[in-house]
């Protein structure tokens, strides 16, 4: 059984220690290949610095949009160059979001553009990040599909019926995460029955949102993991009905599919 974890931040100071084992363990996990996702111009020059050095690596480059505001003349330009990396499979993560205040909302929708124009010239997915802003980022996203397909995917979806469907019909995949797990996620879980099994994914968005089930453990983990990716997935299958071998092979196949992944585990 293989996974992949769709979405995790490699490059954040909590693995700085043993960034080395937190690697093996994935591997150790079955979890066959790593997204390191970047969130601001520096975090994503990290990122492929990251994926340099590891086999199982791989980086998504891009200015998150609470983070838009803090970006410096030049940063923009330096994700178009880590886009031509060899090392980068897809920009992001993008997107917008209400819930914090950290960047003026007309701002982080002129980064959504440019960033869904960046993957469309690059012929790359993109990564969308929506909190709180999910009639704005439909709307975007139906803004962006004027000009052709779209090939992208919500991480860790945590949305209604209606944005999963408006999604959904955009050619969009959903990515789900720890709070899958949750025990008020209910209604999420049910959204995640219904998706059509070729748009599904699982990430960690490690080291943040640790499954309930190491939660709830006298020593539970204070950050994420990739190898922590089989609790979501397992708590995916038990939602569907579905066994982790159908839903890790699903799944698997869904992110070497997206991403333009090779075949064979490295």
């Amino acid at each position: 059984m293989e996974l992949v974890d769709t979405h995790a931040h490699l490059d954040e100071p909590a693995f700085d220690p043993d960034r080395d084992e937190v690697v093996a363990a994935a591997r150790e996990a079955g979890v066959r290949t790593i997204l390191t996702i970047g969130t601001t111009a520096a975090s994503s020059r990290r990122a492929v610095e990251i994926a340099a050095e590891y086999e199982c690596v791989h980086a998504v480059v891009g200015i998150q949009p609470n983070y838009a505001a803090e970006a410096k003349p030049g940063d923009w330009e330096t994700i178009v160059e880590l886009a031509s990396s060899p090392q980068v499979i897809g920009i992001g993560e993008t997107g917008l979001d209400r819930y914090w205040d950290h960047a003026p909302f007309d701002l982080q929708v002129e980064h959504f553009r440019r960033h869904l124009e960046l993957a469309r010239e690059r012929d790359l997915p993109f990564v969308v990040h929506c909190r709180e802003a999910e009639a704005d980022v439909v709307a975007e996203l139906r803004r962006a599909a004027e000009s052709g397909p779209l090939r992208g995917v919500m991480h860790s979806f945590c949305g209604d019926a209606e944005t999963a469907a408006a999604c959904l019909d955009l050619g969009l995949h959903l990515s789900f995460a720890g709070m899958l797990t949750y025990k008020k996620s209910s209604d999420l879980r049910d959204v995640a029955a219904t998706v059509p099994a070729d748009r599904l994914l699982v990430e960690t968005d490690s080291p943040y949102l640790v499954p309930h089930e190491l939660r709830r453990r006298k020593k539970a983990p204070k950050r994420n993991e990739p190898a922590f990716a089989r609790f979501t997935a397992e708590c995916l299958a038990e939602s569907r009905g579905e066994t982790l071998e159908a839903i890790a092979s699903t799944t698997t196949s869904n992110a070497l599919s997206l991403f333009r992944l090779p075949e064979a585990a490295t």
